[in-house]
């Protein structure tokens, strides 16, 4: 995951026109840390370094969206079911199944 990030923060360093050495300085970490990062030699990442990253090169495009709770136990259900995916595929079947049939039951009262 790291090289990926590594190669997308070199890209867009360099087409902005910003050297290596100047990028460095402006996120205070040594030349040689922030090309072992770009390169995927290194395999840690400081959060407040991402931080800096993202506010300098925008690397991860966000859609500023408030999940509601609704939205929130949907996303950790579907983490869930694909966990179990892996372990149960029949109970995910039967899981979405009876889900899909209820709401189709409860939609029509």
């Amino acid at each position: 995951m790291l090289y990926d990030l590594g190669q997308r923060i070199r890209t867009i360093r360099t087409n902005k026109g910003i050297s290596l050495n100047a990028f460095a300085e402006k996120l205070g970490v040594s030349p040689g840390y922030l090309s072992n990062l770009e390169t995927g030699k290194t395999n840690t990442i400081q959060l407040s370094l991402l931080e800096k990253l993202q506010t300098e090169l925008h690397l991860f495009p966000f859609e500023k969206k408030s999940m509601d709770e609704l939205d929130i136990r949907l996303t950790h259900a579907n983490k869930k079911m694909k966990e179990l995916q892996t372990q149960n595929p029949d109970a995910v079947k039967y899981l979405l199944s009876t889900l899909e049939n209820g709401i189709e039951l409860l939609l029509k009262s």
